[in-house]
């Protein structure tokens, strides 16, 4: 399960608790600015369980200096060694303006930064003099035994290709559809152990045209967007002429088989059949992103384990 950003922080060990003691295997943490901060919430969740991996999805690369991202990682991971995975990204760039840290080139930013932190990561000695990270004999006094892969989370064709090159694997939001997986990780170049996390679209009901009632506003704000985890879908054009016809009424009829493509949406066979599909294209860690209102998001909880169980 996802835990959104507009969940207030206090819930998260309760969150993380219950998916623990019910057999689920993740909670993916986010961090936008200007919510609640990742780091802090995985370190309260991996300490408020025993077995539950906590993903970080994602830091932006130069929100914090590499050092700092290095040594916030490497903590994480002491308090559970091997229950930690990383995600950094490049960040709403608008959001970054606002901070006085956005980068003349994000991807440029992002290879120093990922290259840093990984090589920090590893025990290194790094000096770096770049254009976004300036490091002089840095060296982490306690770094990882075995470092966790850093994911990268990004969208764009040349973003995955550098994902391929310098990360670990990447994270893509939702809708993260089957199609835009193979799309993505044919950019990525296929690479030997590349990790592939998804955040997927999370409504569950007992029947489906009151989850697709739910979930279509959602879909059309995506389809406004031009999102990539859309565009890859064979039935694109068709999907949005509906839209543009019919608005977000004209989605609630499409096809079931559209709708297990876009997200686990639906009945819970459905979510299932969502979860197999992207697992069939080479997904190792699925987060079901529940509603940003808790009064509607925490009742999906009860799904996620069924889901996890089943």
């Amino acid at each position: 399960m996802c835990f959104p950003r507009t969940y207030p922080a206090a819930l998260v060990t309760d969150v993380a608790r219950r998916l623990d003691q019910g057999g689920a295997d993740e909670l993916w943490i986010i961090e936008d600015c200007f919510y609640t901060a990742g780091p802090s919430l995985v370190s309260a969740a991996l300490t408020s369980t025993e077995r539950l991996t906590v993903g970080l999805g994602i830091v932006p690369a130069v929100a914090r200096t590499a050092a700092v991202t290095a040594m916030e990682f490497a903590t994480l991971d002491a308090l559970a060694p091997g229950r930690f995975l990383p995600g950094i990204g490049h960040g709403v760039q608008e959001w970054m303006g606002q901070m006085g840290v956005r980068p003349k080139s994000p991807l440029t930013a992002l290879e120093e930064v990922t290259t840093a932190v990984s090589r920090l990561l590893a025990g290194e000695n790094v000096t770096v003099e770049g254009t976004t990270v300036h490091l002089k004999d840095v060296q982490l006094d306690a770094p990882p035994t075995e470092p966790p892969p850093i994911l990268l989370g990004v969208m764009g064709p040349k973003s995955m290709a550098l994902a391929g090159r310098v990360g670990g694997g990447i994270v893509l939001a939702e809708p993260a559809t089957p199609a835009y997986v193979r799309q993505s990780i044919e950019y990525a170049g296929s690479p030997e152990g590349f990790v592939v996390a998804v955040f997927s679209a999370f409504c569950v009901r007992e029947d489906r045209t009151s989850a697709y009632e739910w979930t279509a506003p959602w879909l059309g704000v995506r389809l406004e967007e031009n999102h990539p985890g859309l565009k890859a879908l064979p039935f694109y054009d068709e999907m949005r002429k509906l839209y543009d016809e019919s608005g977000a009424d004209g989605l609630v009829g499409m096809p079931a088989d559209w709708w297990t493509d876009i997200g686990a949406v639906g009945t819970l066979d459905d979510a299932a059949a969502h979860i197999d599909a992207l697992e069939s294209a080479g997904v190792h860690h699925i987060g079901l992103f529940p509603d940003p209102e808790v009064a509607h998001g925490m009742p999906q909880l009860d799904h996620v384990l069924a889901l996890a169980n089943r």
